[in-house]
């Protein structure tokens, strides 16, 4: 019997398959910490529903100006004004639209209220939302201190559900399917509290995080800022190591950019994948232990169907923890496919069972 726990908050996943399922009846609000990924659920549900329309709704920028515009019409002898909808919110369209109100709570009051239809009826003045469409929203924490409100007549036209911040392993989960940097990735993985979220009371005092407590606060490590830092940490021989650092800082803060740039110390002096590839069973195995966690998750990135049994020969020479951290991730990574496929891995895989 599966276990109810009232109020609780929902992952990223849980976030967009309720709407998915509940969407076109209930608009549902994700309230969450800064740079979560909760805007991100747009993407998410584009892919998931590709014969949607989508709306992307900056509710920060809106003004009433921006949704309808008056016109005249004439009706027997009279002329009237009816108001035509502006068209970033698809109403116009043919088929059913996925309506993203983005930072809801941070627009104006009067914006609010013109919104209250549109969560409610999927209506802006005369006009209707095509048959089937969906509507939701998101929003920041109260406690995030970001100005973030709605007022209780309008929270009762909606579903408000918390939306947690995704840990360390969530995210890596993310992160392998998604062409982040191994070096940012094993990086995670040695600091998984880079990722603790500030509403945790022991986190008090974790530099990397948000924490609306902590005054002057700049960069900080959130799920967007390390896929920007990927992008930084994948050109950094042409930036430099100066200005790589400089980057990251202003990205992810400077107490992250500072213990990342020790990963990358270590990466430097890897063998390199082509050198695995070619003598896996002599190429140079490093000793340290970070060096071989961005290895590893180096390999999930590179690996494919004609070099695997290469990087299966390398990584015996690991101990079985390294090893089992590859086989465990490759399978979460789109690489899955003709991992099951290839017969070197299929007897590891046999042999080590109890792992997964």
């Amino acid at each position: 019997m599966s276990v109810i726990n009232f109020g609780q908050s929902v992952s990223l996943v849980e976030f967009a398959h309720s709407i998915g399922v509940v969407g076109k009846d209930v608009t549902i609000i994700g309230r969450g910490e800064p740079g979560i990924g909760k805007s991100s659920m747009l993407k998410v549900l584009e892919k998931r529903y590709p014969s949607y329309e989508i709306a992307y709704i900056d509710c920060t920028l809106l003004d009433l100006g921006d949704f309808a515009l008056p016109y005249t019409e004439a009706v027997g002898d009279m002329r009237v004004t009816k108001f035509a909808p502006n068209a970033r919110f698809k109403m116009q369209s043919d088929k059913p639209v996925i309506v993203m109100l983005d930072e809801i709570g941070k627009a104006m009051k009067a914006v609010k209220n013109v919104l209250l239809t549109l969560m409610l009826e999927h209506r802006i003045g005369d006009h209707y939302l095509p048959e089937g469409s969906i509507v939701f929203g998101t929003s920041n924490l109260l406690s995030d201190g970001v100005g973030d409100m709605l007022e209780a007549h309008a929270r009762n036209r909606i579903c408000e559900v918390v939306v947690r911040k995704p840990d360390s392993d969530e995210w890596i989960d993310w992160a392998l399917k998604s062409d982040i940097a191994p070096e940012v990735i094993a990086w995670v993985k040695q600091f998984p509290h880079a990722l603790a979220s500030y509403t945790d009371g022991s986190q008090k005092d974790n530099p990397y995080i948000f924490n609306p407590t902590k005054a002057g606060q700049n960069a900080v490590v959130t799920p967007r800022s390390l896929e920007k830092a990927s992008h930084i940490a994948k050109q950094r021989a042409e930036l430099g190591d100066a200005l790589t650092i400089s980057l990251l800082s202003g990205t992810i803060g400077e107490s992250a950019s500072r213990d990342m740039q020790a990963f990358f110390t270590v990466v430097d002096k890897m063998p390199t994948w082509d050198a695995v590839i070619t003598n896996p069973a002599t190429a140079k195995m490093p000793d340290d232990a970070v060096a071989k966690c961005i290895m590893v998750f180096s390999a999930i990135s590179r690996v494919e169907k004609d070099t695997l049994s290469k990087w299966l020969t390398y990584s015996k020479r690991m101990d079985m923890e390294w090893q089992a951290l590859f086989a465990t991730s490759v399978m979460k990574s789109t690489k899955q496919a003709f991992c099951v496929m290839n017969s070197d891995f299929k007897d590891w895989a046999l042999k080590n069972q109890w792992l997964f």
